[in-house]
């Protein structure tokens, strides 16, 4: 059950989860170990394992919505599904290798429901691909440091196999989008609305001290190798630095 003043109407249904699985609908309702505890790491392959089955849903989703998209595009979204199903088993082989089961933690379905709400394939594409997989991209690239410091191996190794497979499924998102805006500049305004959809959603599913989390630093190498342009890179840069440097201000 969703906080006091949660706004359903910008969300879509969730996807078909079994009984093994307790949904939620903001982060404060998740586990959220602080930094240091060791359930902390437990708890994010646990996460990322249905964040990433969010991911996979999605790209079917819009297959089977859009029929009549390119072929091109239609063949990188069925390796995108390929693929988040590949993350998905990774992650869960991890988990459960370390004593964990499916849904032993809550989990959120935020990124299928929110782009339940948007009926365009670029403002899909702007949501999913080039903002969540983007700051996905983001994280990893992190958590890769981490694990590696950590003599991680195996986390390590999975880690560096996302990180190659979420560059190419940003890159053929800013492709699209790009050759789409150039030939019908209007589509821009629908991935405008997306985006501000999105934004507002996120704002309450991270409500009640989810943004007060530090954030990780932008991978900005592998941003430019996904095809944002040095400009874009430079400004996720800028507005990244300044949340974590709020979050610390704010001694949260």
């Amino acid at each position: 059950m969703a906080t006091e003043g949660f706004d359903h109407s910008m969300f879509g249904p969730g996807p078909a989860r079994d009984d093994r699985f307790v949904v939620k609908d903001q982060w404060v309702e998740c586990a959220n170990f602080p930094e240091g505890d060791p359930a902390k790491k437990f708890e994010f392959l646990h996460r990322q394992m249905n964040e990433e089955m969010n991911v996979m849903e999605n790209a079917a989703r819009s297959l089977a919505d859009f029929p009549d998209a390119e072929w091109e595009l239609r063949m990188w979204l069925a390796r995108q599904c390929s693929d988040e199903a590949r993350h998905v088993i990774a992650y869960r082989r991890l988990f459960e290798s370390h004593g964990g089961h499916v849904g032993q933690y809550p989990v959120l379905n935020f990124q299928y429901k929110i782009l339940g709400s948007i009926t365009t394939l670029i403002g899909r594409l702007a949501v999913q691909n080039r903002t969540f997989e983007a700051d996905g991209l983001d994280a990893a690239t992190r958590a890769h440091e981490e694990a590696k410091a950590e003599g991680d191996e195996p986390l390590a190794a999975m880690l560096d196999a996302q990180q190659a497979d979420e560059v190419l499924h940003i890159r053929f998102a800013n492709e699209f989008i790009r050759r789409t805006v150039s030939a019908t500049p209007r589509a821009a305004l629908h991935m405008a609305s997306a985006l501000t959809l999105a934004s507002r959603a996120f704002a309450q599913v991270w409500a009640h001290g989810g943004t007060h989390v530090t954030k990780y630093g932008v991978a900005e190498e592998l941003r430019l190798a996904a095809g944002f342009a040095p400009e874009e890179v430079r400004f996720a840069a800028e507005q990244s630095a300044a949340r974590r440097e709020a979050v610390e201000r704010a001694g949260v």
